[in-house]
């Protein structure tokens, strides 16, 4: 909770620092990579710190935390905690990392803002971070204690047993495990992170949605190529494409993720476009492995049908499953071989179907689509606490900001 002395200060600089939040979270990582540059191996991404996108997610979660805190000051904004939580636990961050954070990222306000960060303006926010900051830990810490396992042992190798080219950009990897020690199976819809030596040495993560149900000893996940040369913000998959085939290891994290199904029994709606299909993928396996009833509609959009990835798994799925049904949206034209209930041309136009009453949605694909979807939803009356979305790579959490 923050405190009665802190909130008016909060409320009358937050708009300065809002508008200076991005300048902010730049000068941060520049001051703190300088000062570790350390975390460059294996905790931060530096494809999303050259696509900047890394720094928009920073501020724009600062920003929505302590506006949240000055609207709201008995309570903290629960589903931005869970959201970065997860994806820290993936990365095994310490709660003694926190402090660093903390050290480099008040340098940057001063740096930034000046004279304008007196004493009492310094003390408020320090108290907004520490609250964001411990609430983060505790929640960590909750999570690798259920997975049993400290930071430092999320990782673990496994050996690739299968790779299939899915589509010209898309193949998916199928791995075993190689150890005795205990794997607890991950959620369905949630994610791992796969962290591989790049060629100068350093290494890099990059988190890919796990694809196939979860048996604790196999383990699948689909990677898209991403086009550019040798840009950073490519080059985990482009290096998985490249290098990696059956009988090598890859380090993958423990599955995390806070984006995963329902188990109310309300009907189920999966929206997705690109290689956004990959969670959907793997709450359908799952659905078929448990056996479900449930309704469950299936909307996919995509450039064409030799470009949608896991095609062949996902229809199969849900013709597998009782209440099942799937409809697609085609860039180039309403034609597709696969047995479906519905082939449309262009974006994916909710207005063309039925969706079922008091369904729960689940959005993964490029950031436009899931606003545009979201926002269709939310004119027909959907609640948005029954719309989630899963955004690959920083979370820039728009769709919470609108």
């Amino acid at each position: 909770m923050l405190s009665e002395k802190s909130r008016p200060i909060i409320e009358a600089t937050l708009p300065v620092v809002g508008d200076n939040i991005g300048k902010i979270a730049e000068r941060f990582y520049q001051h703190m990579f300088g000062e570790h540059p350390d975390l460059l191996d294996g905790t931060f991404n530096r494809g999303n710190q050259a696509e900047g996108t890394q720094q928009q997610a920073l501020a724009g979660s600062v920003a929505v935390f302590a506006s949240a805190l000055v609207e709201h000051p008995e309570r903290l904004p629960e589903h931005l905690l869970d959201r970065v939580a997860h994806k820290h636990a993936s990365l095994g961050i310490r709660p003694d990392q926190y402090q660093v954070v903390h050290d480099n990222l008040f340098w940057a306000i001063v740096d930034v803002l000046g004279d304008a960060v007196t004493p009492e303006v310094a003390a408020a926010w320090d108290e907004v971070y520490w609250l964001m900051a411990f609430a983060l830990i505790n929640q960590e810490r909750g999570l690798y204690s259920a997975r049993g396992v400290r930071p430092e042992t999320v990782w673990r190798d496994w050996e690739v047993v299968d790779k299939v080219r899915e589509t010209d950009d898309v193949v998916v990897f199928r791995c075993k495990r190689i150890d005795d020690r205990l794997v607890k199976t991950s959620l369905p819809g949630q994610y791992v992170t796969v962290r591989m030596a790049m060629p100068d040495g350093v290494r890099q993560p990059r988190q890919y949605s796990l694809t196939c149900a979860d048996d604790g000893e196999h383990r699948s996940f689909a990677v898209k190529r991403v086009h550019g040369g040798d840009k950073p913000d490519g080059e985990v998959s482009n290096l998985l494409h490249d290098r990696v085939g059956v009988g090598d290891t890859v380090t993958m994290s423990l599955p995390f993720g806070d984006v995963v199904l329902d188990d109310s029994g309300r009907p189920v709606v999966f929206a997705s476009a690109g290689i956004g299909i990959t969670p959907m993928a793997g709450m359908l396996s799952h659905l078929v492995t448990a056996g479900s009833h449930l309704d469950v509609t299936l909307l996919h959009a995509d450039t064409d049908e030799a470009s949608w990835a896991l095609r062949r798994q996902v229809v199969d799925d849900v013709h597998r499953l009782p209440g099942g049904s799937v409809h697609v949206w085609f860039e180039r034209g309403a034609e597709c071989g696969l047995e479906v209930d519905g082939v449309h041309a262009g974006a994916m136009d909710l207005a063309e179907v039925d969706l079922p009453d008091g369904a729960v949605y689940y959005l993964c694909g490029p950031l436009p689509f899931m606003k545009a979807v979201r926002s269709a939803l939310i004119d027909r009356g959907v609640p948005t606490r029954d719309i989630q979305y899963e955004v690959f790579g920083p979370d820039l959490w728009q769709a919470d900001a609108d």
